[in-house]
């Protein structure tokens, strides 16, 4: 069994035991995608109108523009790359994004890749500009890429117990390999970022819950449950800070949903009101948490691990065996 399949069987464990913790009325289907193609969206960008996405590997050099209204593929860029795991995309200015292709099961490749791809709503074909990242301290697997209000990117890497946040040199050299430098970590088992507008905050999802952190500092902010999906891995927020989330399988939905009212108005999300003080509430239940505070919910990530790591041990342990009976 290769530790690729291990992985796997590890997220079908992680998935089978985290919570969604959002009821029914603060989320809303925005569309489906239409595409047949589009079988495993990986990550998502929101530009009003037009969402932005790519599939997991498995798919070539494709990057996907999807009318919002409809959910029907309206744009492609076959941006003729050998690609291996494109698992992230970022903003890269106007009509472009970043591809990140870092996904890395087998913690095997010395360099991952990104691009700086074109997209707009027709048929594309061009060379995109690649560029080589590699880590200060062996292979990782990787599904979040965050590109800053200055241009330099980041890459969170994806682990069970939590995530390591690398920064790419600020100016990408296209002919070395461009060496990441650790910033910072994160608790989730992280699938995709974005960044709030104005770039001092950034959220970071997993199969079940996102946290929210300061912006390049990375300190936890606050956390919320997310509504369960196929495998929820792609989020974005686009205007008005609304939060969009796409996942795997074909005709997948897009979700759209809020952050919860305390942890809103402390990123600065316009409208939000102000967290209500116990002085000014009357007093709760027991069991009755605070409402409107930015802390970490029962949707947390990390509130699976006692659970989700035992099941990981029990997939390894079975993985061990059935290799040794292989030989």
């Amino acid at each position: 069994m290769t530790r690729g399949l291990v992985a796997g069987l590890a997220a079908l464990v992680i998935l089978a035991v985290t919570p969604g913790a959002f009821a029914a009325d603060h989320q809303t289907t925005v569309y489906r995608f239409q595409d047949s193609r589009i079988t495993e969206s990986s990550d998502l960008l929101d530009y009003g109108s037009l969402d932005v996405t790519t599939n997991d590997s498995g798919d070539g050099p494709y990057v996907y523009v999807v009318d919002a209204g409809t959910g029907a593929t309206v744009g492609r860029t076959d941006f003729g790359a050998d690609v291996q795991d494109v698992e992230a995309i970022a903003p890269a200015g106007p009509g472009e994004v970043w591809v990140g292709d870092i996904g890395d099961n087998a913690h095997q490749r010395s360099t991952v890749q990104v691009y700086r791809v074109p997209f707009a709503a027709a048929e594309l074909t061009v060379h995109a500009a690649a560029y080589r990242l590699g880590y200060p301290d062996g292979p990782h697997d990787a599904e979040s890429l965050i590109a800053a209000p200055d241009g330099r990117l980041y890459v969170i890497s994806k682990g069970i117990t939590g995530g390591t946040v690398y920064a790419a040199p600020l100016h990408l050299s296209p002919s070395d390999v461009n060496e990441l430098t650790r910033v910072a970590t994160v608790d989730d088992f992280a699938t995709d970022a974005a960044l709030f507008p104005g770039g001092h905050y950034v959220i970071v999802r997993g199969y079940g819950a996102a946290s929210v952190y300061t912006f390049p500092a990375f300190h936890d902010v606050g956390s919320f449950g997310l509504p369960r999906q196929r495998q929820g891995e792609g989020i974005s927020i686009g205007p008005a800070d609304r939060i969009r989330l796409s996942s795997e399988g074909a005709a997948a939905p897009v979700l759209q949903i809020r952050v919860p009212e305390g942890l809103a108005y402390t990123v600065g999300v316009p409208g939000a009101t102000a967290p209500v003080t116990p002085s000014s509430r009357p007093t709760a239940a027991p069991d009755e948490p605070e409402p409107g505070t930015a802390q970490r919910s029962a949707g947390d990530d990390r509130g699976w691990l006692w659970w989700a790591v035992p099941g990981v041990l029990v997939v390894g342990a079975a993985g061990l065996v059935l290799r040794r009976r292989s030989r």
